[in-house]
């Protein structure tokens, strides 16, 4: 097989993503700013002068936005259209639960310039990530016992990044997934008051959800360092939750993985170390 990129290699799906693909003897090139670890490329999608090395004798990427580059077509199309030229003929694009169904996403302009590229592409659309509390919510939760997100009594198919990882390797491993959307998602939907009634049983002590409204959570996210494009992004997202939007549970993961997802609570015992 020609080489796979992964950009995104230091983020929770990719940093997974490259250690599935080399476990099955895949060559990967790791994309990243600052180059570190075997075979890996600096990879910039802002930055032409990184093009060629990063997709030179490439066939395969996996494609993930920054959160920071909001404004894809700028930041991001020009790289990819440098792929194409240079011989890349399928993207894994990691998207977003609902982006076929939401203009205002980022990812919703990458499917679209991927499904006209004339390149092969298969679309991960991802529920929301079980780590996001782990990482992005961690310090509240374990500073403050709360978890701050404006998503209402909405219900969310969280799922762990393991799993989408596991998904996404299979499309650059495999044939067969051109043209396919995948939505991996845990095997049920809970909202934020049910998580923090699992992170407390698993912890040991009260965890609340707070349910800020938009302005509430605004003015967290701002006061806790999210900067205007970030906070904007992260407020769109929960209002789909908030909407019932990211409620949706798929088969996809037991389907093409031959299991099930990994579970809420299995998650959180892996991960309790970030709130201790």
């Amino acid at each position: 097989m020609a080489g796979i990129l992964v950009t995104g290699a230091t983020g929770r799906v990719g940093g997974h993503l490259v250690r599935l693909l080399r476990r099955a003897g895949a060559e990967v090139r790791p994309a990243m700013m600052r180059p570190e670890g075997r075979d890996a490329v600096r990879f910039s999608f802002t930055d032409p002068s990184t093009y060629g090395d990063a997709f030179q004798g490439v066939e395969r990427v996996f494609l993930m936005r920054p959160p920071q580059l909001g404004n894809v077509s700028r930041d991001m199309l020009p790289a990819l259209e440098a792929a194409r030229r240079m011989g890349v003929r399928h993207m894994v694009l990691l998207s977003l639960q609902g982006a076929e169904k939401n203009p205002f996403v980022p990812h919703r302009a990458l499917e679209r310039w991927l499904a006209g590229s004339g390149m092969d592409w298969t679309f991960v659309r991802s529920g929301f990530f079980m780590q996001n509390l782990s990482t992005t919510h961690a310090a509240e939760i374990r500073d403050e016992g709360v978890i701050m997100v404006p998503a209402g009594r909405g219900r969310t198919s969280f799922v762990d990044v393991r799993d989408v990882a596991e998904v996404a390797a299979l499309a650059l491993r495999e044939d067969g997934h051109a043209g396919q959307a995948y939505t991996p998602t845990g095997a049920e939907a809970l909202s934020y008051a049910d998580a923090a009634g699992v992170i407390s049983a698993v912890l040991g002590r009260t965890v609340r959800y707070a349910a800020p409204g938009p302005v509430a959570y605004w003015r967290h996210a701002r006061r806790h360092g999210m900067d205007v494009p970030m906070a904007a992004v992260t407020l769109a997202l929960y209002s789909m939750c908030r909407l019932g939007l990211a409620a949706g549970v798929t088969d996809d993961v037991r389907r093409l993985l031959g299991r099930a997802p990994i579970a809420f609570e299995q998650f959180v015992k892996d991960e309790r170390a970030a709130w201790e």
